[in-house]
Formats: C-alpha cells, sequence, structure tokens
C-alpha cells in the first residue's frame, strides 16, 4: 500500500479519483452497492460524520461503539442502527461475528487509534482511522502491519484530498501551473477551550497542537509541492502559566527542505485562529484561505500579473461523503486508497522529528 511520492503520481492519483472511484463505479441502472460502517467513538467529530451517511452511495452507518449505553442507544434510534448492532469498548471484539459490518471507523483519542485499529483488523474488518494515525511512528506501522496480515484495508481520514478547493490545488501545483514551487506556507490554529479536555492530555493526545490542527499544516506542504522532505527544523512557543499548556504545546513554528529546493513554513496552534495555504512559484500563487475547514473554501490564484477569484470544478460529492465512499468503493473494487496508512506514517515520522528538532533545537535530517 504505497502512496506517490512525487508531482506527476500525485496527479495520476487526483485524476483517477475524480473520474473514476468518486464518479460511481457500478453499472447503469443497477443500484450501489453500500457497505456498512460501525463508528467507534460518538464524540464531537462522529456527530459531523454521521449525518453525513445520508449523502453516500456506497456506504451506510451499521453499528455504534461507545461506552455510553444511553448515548449509544439514543443515537442508534437517530439513524436507525439496530440495538443489536450496538457494542461497548469490552465486547467490541464480537463484531467480527456481525455481517452487517464491513468497515470500522476509528473517532477515538489518539492513544486509542492504535488498539482499534488492531482490534477491528483482527476481527477481519477494514479500518477508516481518524488522523493523527497513532501516538509515534512505531505504532503507526504496526497498524500497518496488523491490517496488511489480516488483508484488509487500512485509510486514514484526511478529508481534504476529497474537498475541491485542495484537490484543484494539488492538481495545480503538480501540472506546474505556478512554475516550479520556490515557498509553501501553511498556517492552522485555533483558540482551544477547556483545560480538562483530551487534547491536552499527553497520554491521551500524544502532544498539543502539531498532534491536532498541526496536521493540516503539515499535509499541505506536502501535498502542494507533492514531495517529501529532508529536513526539519522547529520552534516551540508555549505559555506554561495557561492552565491549558501545562503538559502540551500550544504553538509549533516548523520549516521542511524538499528535495528540489522548495521550502516550507509551517504554523501550528492552540491559541490563534488560522486556516491558510499558499504555494508560490516562479510563476505566480495560489492562496486558499478557508483552506481546510467544514466548508466556505475560497481560493485566489495570480498569474500573469493579474489576481483572480478560482473556483474549482465542482465534485460529485462533498469531503465528509466522499471520504466514507472513497474507502468503500476501494473495499469493492480491490483499490488501493489514496489516502493508506503509508500516508500517515509518514506524517507521523515527520511530527517525531518536529518534535526532536524543537526539543534539541537543531535541524533534523529525515
Amino acid at each position: 500500500m504505497s502512496l506517490p511520492t512525487n508531482r506527476r503520481s500525485v496527479l495520476v492519483g487526483a485524476g483517477a479519483l475524480t473520474s473514476g472511484l468518486l464518479a460511481g463505479g457500478h453499472a447503469i441502472g443497477q443500484e450501489p452497492r453500500k457497505l456498512g460502517y460501525a463508528i467507534v467513538g460518538l464524540g464531537g467529530y462522529a456527530n459531523v460524520i454521521m449525518p453525513r451517511f445520508a449523502e453516500c452511495r456506497h456506504s451506510r452507518l451499521t453499528a455504534l461503539v461507545s461506552g455510553d449505553p444511553a448515548k449509544a442507544r439514543r443515537i442508534a434510534a437517530e439513524y436507525g442502527v439496530p440495538e443489536r448492532n450496538i457494542y461497548d469498548y469490552a465486547n467490541f471484539d464480537r463484531i467480527r461475528d456481525n455481517p452487517d459490518v464491513d468497515i470500522v471507523y476509528v473517532i477515538l483519542p489518539v492513544a486509542l487509534h492504535h488498539e482499534y485499529t488492531l482490534r477491528a483488523a483482527a476481527a477481519g474488518k477494514h479500518v477508516l482511522c481518524e488522523k493523527p494515525m497513532a501516538m509515534n511512528a512505531g505504532e503507526a506501522a504496526e497498524m500497518i502491519a496488523a491490517c496488511r496480515a489480516a488483508n484488509v484495508k487500512l485509510m486514514i481520514g484526511y478529508r481534504s484530498w476529497f474537498e475541491s478547493h485542495n484537490r484543484e490545488a494539488m492538481r495545480m501545483t503538480g501540472a506546474g501551473e505556478l512554475g516550479p514551487l520556490r515557498l509553501v506556507t501553511s498556517q492552522h490554529g485555533f483558540n482551544i477551550g477547556d483545560p480538562a479536555q483530551w487534547r491536552l492530555d499527553p497520554a491521551l493526545s500524544g502532544g498539543g497542537s502539531m498532534m491536532d490542527i498541526g496536521i493540516y499544516s503539515l499535509q499541505s506542504a506536502r501535498y502542494l509541492t507533492g514531495e517529501e522532505p529532508v529536513e526539519v527544523a522547529a520552534v516551540e512557543q508555549t505559555d506554561r502559566s495557561d492552565p491549558r499548556f501545562r503538559a502540551v504545546e500550544d504553538t509549533l513554528l516548523f520549516q521542511l527542505r524538499f528535495p528540489s529546493g522548495a521550502v516550507a513554513d509551517g504554523v501550528s496552534s492552540y491559541s490563534s485562529h488560522h486556516g491558510r495555504s499558499r504555494a508560490v512559484g516562479a510563476a505566480g500563487w495560489l492562496d486558499m484561505e478557508p483552506a481546510t475547514g467544514y466548508g466556505g473554501h475560497r481560493t485566489r490564484v495570480h498569474l500573469e500579473g493579474r489576481t483572480r477569484e478560482h473556483e474549482p470544478p465542482a465534485l460529485p460529492v462533498n469531503q465528509f461523503s466522499g471520504q466514507l465512499d472513497h474507502l468503500s468503493q476501494c473495499v469493492l473494487t480491490g483499490a488501493e486508497p489514496i489516502v493508506p496508512g503509508e500516508e500517515g506514517l509518514r506524517d507521523m515520522r515527520i511530527i517525531d522529528a518536529m518534535y526532536q528538532a524543537a526539543r534539541e533545537r537543531r535541524p533534523v535530517a529525515l
């Protein structure tokens, strides 16, 4: 399960996504088959995902896994999930005997991604796992190996790969429309609240903003350049007197150097609002802001001395249902996901190096 690492391969993947898997995948006049998803973890983001099954052509919600029986029953009634398909964390492994479930979507604190991916694979179920994939690169590698050994697919929840503005930005930079890329800047952050939440507990999150919103800055740098970085530098800025940041970082500033000579400057923050990605080439630039939110995306392009709004071609589905259906169609057709476990592993190796670079105050070679 390899992922393209150069621009030409990324373009091929983008074309296949838009014209192939997302466009349909069933015979004319034939009702598309819908694979069953079990949602593991019924927190905030699960409530963003579950309504999107109504828009899916190849996916349906068939099971729930929660430690809160009352909440699970309430949500099951809302979405038409039979009570026999409600599981808790203790009896989760019984899911292997449920033919209604084809795919397990792990939407849990990061510390639990490894465990529930391994348990889902052992149950013979395909896995969609939220980002960041794991607590570190070692766990990520074990997740890939477990899914490979069980002959199930593993995909990471990089929804921006299924969003039209980001896909168009990938296409434009990959096609060289901006000329050779010189600089990517990507800044993502928000002002986090409750100090007691799991995202601010390193035992559950693995870190601070970089293990959450910072993923978007890192991903943008990688998919806009179409390259893998060869060196990373990072600086942490954290006010330890703030009760939110006693154990995790607030802001991480990082720089990535790529084989072509391109440089990416990134920001990850838990105390300031950002949502921008910008790619600058020898012939022009593109700027996305908002870049990676749930909606409201906007792109501007500067070429031939003129700046204009750029509305990308519409994709047949939104980023959420597109992501869900993509994995279902990969299972049905035998194709590999465009964001497999290996893509998550690459991010984790870089994040591990970022923390090392910030801690040791020196660039780290990749």
